[in-house]
């Protein structure tokens, strides 16, 4: 009998050029590496990432930190990118590569041979993606004006009340974007190997944010629904403070885990309750709860029990 193998190596001999910076781009050339492409990060030996070195890097010093896990798998080629040589260089790189991720602006893709034009005369084919903001606005966007522009950052600030609320404790619009690059491009690398031909394929930050999340929130429903199982509508799915001011996750969804939690928290909550959204009384009821122990000793209660409760 044929053992099935795991193994992260689907991409072994496949090597990706990843011109890239900031996150969705090294983020899709992580995810392509840890399918074990080889993955090359060209940069200009000025104009370095801006996680590595400029603005990003130097108002906040964490995205050094960003940069070393977007990249750590990667060769990192820091090249002169006004050098008279520069398409020589570069076109050496494109005769062992397979794949294009391009982040950069079409004139400096001109410059360096990895516009259409110049990918398209090519005598190897080369699957490239091209990365833009939007297929419709003009404007400048980052991973919040997509969430915004969408219309999905609304759910994020339903029932706040304060002046300044903080953005969601993630880049998730661009985590997201990077993802459909990867998705994209190895769907651009299979059209190469049917057609023998390059293929020039753009993704965008604002489509795909729009093509992706509103699957969870519908546009039809946006009339009438703003809070939704992932959002805080229901009791036995939220976020809890302990006596110690730190947190728990409960997830206690299906009936066998809410049904565990209320016995071992000893409350005397039925089943139906843990989705009563209409008043207060079963929130309030967990939240004492919590509020009358510690962070440790709400661990050490359910250290033997599993029923989607964890500890933030």
């Amino acid at each position: 009998m044929k053992q099935r193998v795991m193994t992260n190596n689907i991409l072994n001999g496949v090597t990706i050029l990843d011109f890239g910076h900031r996150l969705p781009g090294p983020l899709a050339g992580k995810i392509l590496a840890s399918l074990g492409a080889k993955v090359v990060k060209v940069e200009d030996h000025i104009f370095q990432d801006p996680f590595c070195a400029g603005a990003f890097a130097e108002f906040d010093p964490s995205f050094k930190d960003w940069y070393q896990e977007l990249n750590g798998s990667k060769e990192i080629l820091r090249l002169d990118f006004k050098s008279p040589t520069i398409k020589d260089q570069i076109l050496e790189l494109l005769e062992n590569c397979s794949g294009i991720i391009n982040g950069l602006p079409h004139k400096v893709q001109a410059s360096l041979g990895i516009d259409f034009e110049s990918i398209s005369k090519l005598k190897s084919p080369i699957a490239v993606v091209d990365m833009k903001a939007s297929k419709q606005s003009k404007t400048a966007m980052h991973d919040l004006n997509a969430l915004a522009m969408t219309g999905l950052l609304s759910l994020h600030v339903e029932g706040q009340t304060k002046d300044i609320i903080a953005p969601p404790f993630l880049p998730i619009a661009g985590i997201n974007f990077g993802h459909k690059v990867a998705t994209d491009l190895l769907a651009v690398l299979l059209k190469v190997r049917e057609s023998s031909k390059s293929y020039y394929h753009t993704t965008y930050l604002l489509e795909s944010t729009e093509e992706i999340f509103s699957a969870f929130w519908p546009r039809k429903l946006r009339d009438n629904r703003t809070k939704f199982l992932h959002n805080g509508l229901y009791p036995c799915y939220s976020l809890y403070k302990t006596s110690d001011d730190k947190y728990v996750a409960l997830a206690a969804v299906e009936e066998k885990f809410w049904l565990e939690f209320c016995e071992v928290f000893k409350l005397d909550i039925p089943k139906e309750e843990r989705f009563n959204y209409q008043d207060d009384k079963v929130f309030t009821a967990i939240s004492k709860c919590f509020l009358s122990m510690t962070q440790k000793e709400v661990k050490k209660v359910t250290e033997r029990h599993d029923f989607c409760l964890s500890l933030i």
